[in-house]
């Protein structure tokens, strides 16, 4: 009996499962009532239960009190933080298509914060990137980006002709840069952020702080991003800097 009821739940989540992956239940679609599922796939209720609950361990569905379970086709991304992060790098890794969509640009005086963070004046001119990323057309952070005018003059002209900034860094004499420091947080979204992220408005957002340097350790970039808590995991792993560094080592 125990050995039909492991057989049974299992049986659902594959069911399930592949039809999620398939693209009978889409992406952000609600899956049909428990009622229903039985009708379609067989099963009991308590079956039906588990395997929705190994689902959404694996990150494929979410459910929300009251309302059911939807379908989040990307499951959850593990989104590596390195010496030298490159998002594109991550989710080609990841089998991933990587877009975005810049929604404000434009010259504003440096906060504070971003200051202190570029190492330059309170006031002084950064060049802001709003923008949303998506991976696989699936949102998966909002984010402010800063740079600072003085080492990017005219970066405004190179953004209008649609450049990736890695490129336009190139221009400047930045050929490569490294992550000089990510502080990660916890906060709740504002209504536009859940809006955008797709999210229920009261789940918690994973909130990221990030400084990219040259070589020299010159700061270059700050950036805040919001991302969905229930759709990312960061990996911390240096494993190929220190590849790098016993190849070198060893020539």
């Amino acid at each position: 009996m125990a050995r039909n009821a492991v057989v049974e739940w299992q049986e659902l989540y594959n069911g399930l499962r592949e039809g999620i992956e398939a693209g009978a239940f889409p992406d952000g679609s609600r899956l049909p009532s428990e009622p229903k599922l039985i009708e379609r796939f067989g099963g009991g209720r308590h079956s039906l239960r588990r395997a929705l609950a190994e689902l959404a361990h694996q990150g494929l569905i979410r459910t929300e009190h009251g309302k059911g379970s939807f379908v989040q086709r990307t499951g959850v991304l593990d989104y590596r933080i390195s010496l030298r992060t490159r998002a594109s790098n991550n989710l080609a890794e990841l089998g991933r298509v990587s877009s975005d969509q810049p929604v404000r640009e434009e010259m504003v005086p440096a906060p504070q914060n971003v200051a202190a963070a570029l190492h330059i004046e309170t006031g002084a001119p950064v060049y802001m990137i709003v923008r949303y990323a998506f991976a696989d057309d699936v949102p998966i952070n909002m984010s402010v980006s800063y740079h600072p005018v003085d080492r990017f003059p005219d970066i405004d002209k190179a953004r209008r002709s649609r450049q990736r900034l890695t490129e336009i860094y190139k221009t400047y004499g930045v050929h490569d840069y490294i992550r000089l420091k990510t502080a990660i947080s916890t906060s709740m979204p504002t209504a536009e952020t859940a809006r955008v992220l797709r999210l229920p408005p009261r789940q918690p957002v994973l909130v990221t702080r990030k400084v990219d340097a040259d070589l020299n350790g010159v700061p270059i970039a700050y950036s805040e991003a919001m991302w969905p808590g229930d759709r990312i995991q960061f990996t911390i792993d240096n494993s190929l800097e220190i590849g790098d560094m016993t190849a070198a080592d060893a020539g």
